[in-house]
């Protein structure tokens, strides 16, 4: 390419090799062809700066930062990307928060961002935007004259056309979108949701070279499922120490889940599923316990301290009703662990449980199935609604919403058979392999590099007002 790669996403990493998932994959990709990472600075500053700094090891590729102020903080990530775009786009408009403060500061952030990607970028260069947080990035970039390659990839569900009534009507997702080049989204149904709101648009056009006109500009969408670095967790999982004791120190089966704490994984559900499993079980059956990995997040929003303390007080009830002197059924921890230990436990587990209401891919279930003994494998149990279904089709696929589906999942996936679980995990080993996360990103910046230019009026303000 001739000009640099230039990467925006809502974070930025400071160690100078980054291990794991897409922090490891876009500096693998900006270590081979150099280039710039634009991310926020982890700390907020009373007066954020026009301009760009420094942040990091400045190796292979250099990493800058933009700063937020505790008021950008508040209404630019807290509030409209974390309690109006995040719900949307995980069908969870009831919980959408509006307010004025938030609209101003997203737009704000993004209009400033704009402006100090203008002082470093150049003509040839292509622009990589991550994440909701950066939708109306490149519309700002186009009012102040850049014309270059823009490329959006959107981490979590598009957002159905119906749940998009709850946004402010000045979050116009569809001009938004229109002023990339391309736009890559998870999965097919992803692209059919996005299809179906440039359909609902009336100045909208689909043009015979597949891109699709909205406005004054033209965008290209796609299918990019992303996936896990497979080798190297396949290495993590192997490892000998930390499995060894934990074998040591638990009997019997173990199913494991990993998430963010977060509504859209549907843990309560899945806590309920199993104390329902504990129930109606034969007594004589080996014991199982449930590992459930519940990193904290975003708890200064109501919803997700309200969802800790649903989850605290069933996780009592559970062990409360099924636990003995020396069984704890359910284990519940509310704080990071090492990848590498992560790796090695998905491995012990005789079951990986994964089942989010929605969720753009889910990785967990990628990793899951990365760490098992192809001779002895595990099975995972996956919600229909997780990215990751779309091609994990010999997992035990399940309803969340339905607590006896997964309960006899449950079951189900402790009693198959070794050759069954083999069969299982060779077909969705495949799938993982192909998604591989370095196979991804190269795949987005050729799709990008691709991309026809658009021969285009420049397009219209579109300003966010009080109104």
């Amino acid at each position: 390419m001739a000009g640099r790669l230039i990467v925006i996403s809502n974070r930025i990493p400071s160690e100078a090799a980054p291990s794991g998932g897409l922090v490891y994959a876009l500096h693998e990709t900006l270590r081979k062809i150099g280039g710039i990472w634009i991310g926020s600075h982890p700390e907020t500053t009373e007066t954020p700066s026009e301009s760009l700094s420094e942040y990091g090891d400045q190796g292979k590729y250099t990493r800058l930062s933009f700063s937020l102020s505790p008021e950008d903080y508040k209404n630019f990530y807290l509030g409209f990307s974390n309690s109006v775009l995040w719900p949307v786009c995980h069908r969870r408009g009831d919980l959408v928060e509006l307010d004025r403060g938030f609209e101003r500061g997203y737009s704000a952030v993004n209009a400033r961002l704009a402006r100090q990607v203008m002082k470093v970028a150049r003509p040839d260069d292509m622009i990589w935007v991550h994440d909701y947080h950066f939708f109306p990035l490149a519309t700002e970039l186009r009012k102040l004259g850049f014309a270059g390659k823009i490329g959006f990839f959107l981490h979590i569900p598009f957002p159905a056309l119906g749940d998009m009534g709850a946004l402010p009507r000045e979050a116009n997702l569809a001009h938004w979108l229109a002023d990339y080049d391309l736009v890559g989204l998870q999965t097919r149904a992803d692209v059919a949701r996005c299809l179906e709101m440039f359909r609902a648009e009336t100045d909208s056009e689909f043009l015979m070279n597949g891109t699709i006109k909205c406005g004054s500009r033209a965008v290209a969408l796609r299918s990019f499922p992303i996936g896990i670095d497979v080798e190297t967790f396949v290495q993590a999982a192997q490892g000998g120490s930390a499995q060894d004791r934990l074998a040591d120190d638990m009997a019997g089966d173990i199913v494991i889940g990993v998430d963010r704490l977060d509504y859209s994984k549907g843990l309560p559900n899945r806590f309920r599923a199993f104390g329902r499993y504990l129930e109606t079980r034969d007594e004589r059956e080996r014991r199982v316990s449930m590992v459930q990995i519940a990193p904290p997040s975003r708890e200064e929003v109501a919803a997700y301290r309200e969802l800790r303390y649903e989850l605290e007080e069933l996780v009592g009830r559970v062990n409360g009703e099924h636990g003995e002197i020396d069984w704890t059924p359910l284990r519940y921890i509310h704080r990071n662990l090492d990848r590498d230990l992560l790796a090695r436990l998905y491995r012990r587990a005789r079951v990986g449980i994964v089942t989010p209401f929605a969720d753009g891919m889910n990785l967990v279930a990628k990793e899951y199935v990365a760490a098992q003994d192809p001779e002895d494998p595990g099975v995972l149990i996956l919600s229909h609604m997780a990215g990751a279904a779309e091609d994990l089709t010999d997992a035990i696929q399940v309803n969340p919403y339905d607590i006896e589906d997964m309960s006899e999942a449950l079951k189900t996936a402790l009693a198959l058979p070794l050759e069954e679980r083999k069969r299982r995990h060779a077909s969705c080993m495949a799938q993982v392999r192909a998604t591989d996360v370095n196979r991804w990103s190269q795949n987005f910046v050729e799709a990008l590099q691709a991309c026809l230019p658009t021969l285009v009026t420049k397009p219209a303000a579109r300003e966010w007002t009080d109104a």
